[in-house]
C-alpha cells in the first residue's frame, strides 16, 4: 500500500508514524540539535515512507527570517539583465537564499507594487534591479527589517545600500576614446527609459563634449533595446552630417545602430563610423558586431551583493559601496583614423 499522504506531509504525521514526539522530528532536521541515532533512524526511515521536506519557510518565519531574497526588475529579456539574473540566482542558492523575481515595466507605481509584495512575502531583502522607487516606501521596508539593496541609483537614501559602477566616468572615457580616433561629428544613442544610469552615461559624454565647445545631440528613439538604436540610426543619418563616432549608453542599442547604419545606408564600421557600446553582453564579442565596449563585472557586482545580505543586519552594512569601474573590451568598432591624434 502505498502511505504517501496527497498533499504536504507535517512534522506531526512523521512524528506519528516514527513513534516520536513532534520536537524529536525537529531536532533530527536541524543541524546540530541533540537526537539519539536510534530515533534519527526512526525520524528518518518515516519521512522518506511519507515523502516529507521540511518547510524551511514556516521554520524561517518562526524566527523572522523567510531566506527570500526579492528581486525586482524589469526588461528581463534584454542580454544584461537575463545574465545578471542567472548569475544572482545561482549565488542566492549558494548562500541558503531563494530568490523571489518580480517582473516589472520600471515605472514607480509597478516598482512601488513589488517593493509591497515583497512585504507580504516577509522577504528578508530586496534588490531593485530596475527603477526608482520611493524613498519612503524604501524606508518602510527598511523599517521591517528587510535589508534594500539599490542597482545604479544616483541619489542617495538613507538605510539602503547603493550599489553603483561609474558610469559618467566611463562615459568621458568613451568620449576621450572617440575624440582620439578622430572622431569629429558625435552623437549618443540613449534611451527613453530615463534610469539613472542611463541619464549620467549621456550626460556625461555630453557634458565632456562641452568642455571641448562641441554640441552633441542625445537620441532617444524608444525604450532601451536593439529596435531604437536601429531607429536612432535612421533618424541621424536621414538627414545630411551625419555622426563619425557614437556612444550606445547600451550595447543593445549600439548594435542596432550599427545595423541599421551598415545594411540601410552603407556605411562602413569603423571606416566611416566608429561606435561604442556599454555593458559588454555576448552579442558585442560576435565576429559580426566585434564592439568596443566598456564591460560591467556582473560577478564582481553580484559578489558585493551576497557579501552585503550575508551580513547579520543593516546596521554593520557600508552603505557606501564603492563605485565599481567598468573595464574597456577594445574589438574592432573603433580605428584610429590616419592623423587623428
Amino acid at each position: 500500500m502505498d502511505i504517501k499522504a496527497k498533499g504536504f506531509v507535517s512534522a506531526e504525521t512523521v512524528a506519528r508514524l516514527a513513534g516520536v514526539s513532534r520536537s524529536a522530528v525537529s531536532r533530527t532536521f536541524t543541524d546540530g540539535a541533540s537526537v539519539s541515532e536510534a530515533t534519527r533512524k526512526k525520524v528518518l526511515e518515516a519521512a522518506d515512507a511519507l515523502g516529507y521536506h521540511v518547510n524551511h519557510l514556516a521554520r524561517g518565519l518562526s524566527h523572522d527570517r523567510s531566506n527570500i531574497i526579492g528581486i525586482i526588475v524589469s526588461e528581463i529579456p534584454t542580454p544584461y539583465q537575463a545574465r545578471m539574473l542567472d548569475e544572482m540566482t545561482r549565488q542566492l542558492q549558494v548562500i541558503g537564499k531563494v530568490g523571489m523575481v518580480i517582473n516589472t515595466t520600471g515605472d514607480q507605481e509597478s516598482v512601488a507594487n513589488a517593493l509591497r509584495q515583497t512585504l507580504n512575502f516577509r522577504a528578508d531583502g530586496v534588490i531593485v534591479l530596475s527603477g526608482t522607487p520611493d524613498a519612503s516606501l524604501i524606508a518602510s521596508c527598511v523599517a521591517n527589517g528587510q535589508r534594500v539593496i539599490l542597482i545604479n541609483r544616483s541619489d542617495h537614501i538613507e538605510g539602503p545600500a547603493n550599489l553603483a559602477v561609474e558610469n559618467a566616468e566611463t562615459a568621458r572615457e568613451a568620449y576621450h576614446l572617440l575624440r582620439r580616433a578622430g572622431c569629429q561629428r558625435l552623437a549618443v544613442v540613449s534611451s527613453t527609459a530615463g534610469t539613472p544610469s542611463l541619464t549620467a552615461r549621456d550626460s556625461a559624454f555630453v557634458a565632456a563634449a562641452q568642455e571641448d565647445g562641441l554640441s552633441v545631440p542625445i537620441i532617444r528613439a524608444g525604450p532601451t533595446g536593439y529596435a531604437a538604436g536601429a531607429e536612432a540610426a535612421r533618424q541621424l543619418y536621414g538627414r545630411s552630417g551625419g555622426p563619425d563616432g557614437v556612444f550606445g549608453v547600451t550595447d543593445l542599442l549600439a548594435l542596432g545602430f550599427m545595423d541599421a547604419a551598415r545594411h540601410a545606408f552603407g556605411l562602413r564600421v569603423p571606416q566611416d563610423v566608429s561606435i561604442v557600446g556599454f555593458d559588454d553582453i555576448e552579442q558585442a564579442g560576435w565576429e559580426s558586431y566585434a564592439l568596443t565596449t566598456f564591460r560591467q563585472p556582473v560577478e564582481e557586482m553580484v559578489e558585493h551583493i551576497m557579501q552585503l545580505l550575508s551580513q547579520a543586519g543593516p546596521d554593520e552594512w557600508a552603505h557606501t559601496v564603492p563605485p565599481i569601474k567598468p573595464i574597456p573590451i577594445w574589438r574592432k568598432s573603433v580605428l584610429p583614423r590616419p592623423g587623428a591624434a
